[in-house]
């Protein structure tokens, strides 16, 4: 490689080759947008046009998968993430405080996070954060930090849990689904953030 990556680049990449290694196929441009948790795929795009000119990926013209990495990713470690059951991508069911349902094996640096980050695994259930890339029956990796404005967290709003995206009007914090049908959450009395995304496994075919 001709020019060093910045750190954003190396992520972009890593996540490329974990995802090539995992499905035998590059992730689509809203797939590592939907990783990342960006708003709009213009940003990964400049990534991977950056990572191209770099020599770090190659493209295959007319293909929406078309990305190849040229080199083998730097490794992170295998960290052992607690999956804690399901959380809704509807509307908000009761929470239940449970123990791990199981334990998934990760390379840290394919979630762009250091190793010594805390992290846990919710399996979701529902539709209502479709436009999000974020599927039912996938498995998402979350830690637990203040969110941003846009981050995509786990919540308990009014002592039920869900996965939507975080926003705020005017200073108030409600939360919005990425899908049209599902409306705002305002919170009534509580809006608890239990931890905000910092990736995705798909784990079957939707």
């Amino acid at each position: 490689m001709s020019e060093p990556l910045t750190d954003r680049q190396q992520q972009v990449l890593d996540f490329i080759h974990a995802h090539h290694r995992q499905h035998g196929v590059s992730p689509s441009l809203r797939e590592i947008q939907a990783h990342f948790g960006l708003a709009s795929p213009f940003g990964i795009q400049r990534h991977v046009d950056a990572l191209t000119a770099k020599g770090a990926l190659r493209r295959l013209d007319g293909k929406a998968r078309g990305l190849l990495p040229q080199s083998h990713p730097r490794r992170g470690a295998l960290a052992e993430i607690p999956l804690y059951g399901t959380i809704p991508a509807g509307l908000p069911v009761e929470a239940e405080q449970q123990e791990p349902d199981s334990y998934i094996s990760v390379d840290t640096v394919s979630l762009g996070v250091r190793p010594n980050t805390k992290l846990f695994a919710l399996r979701v259930r529902g539709d209502s954060m479709v436009d999000a890339s974020i599927l039912d029956g996938d498995t998402v990796f979350l830690t637990p930090r203040e969110p941003r404005p846009r981050d995509i967290v786990a919540a308990l709003i009014d002592g039920e849990s869900t996965l939507k995206r975080f926003l705020l009007q005017r200073g108030q914090p409600f939360l919005r689904a990425e899908n049209p049908r599902y409306p705002d959450l305002l919170p009534a009395t509580e809006l608890i953030i239990q931890g905000v995304m910092v990736g995705l496994l798909r784990t079957k075919s939707n």
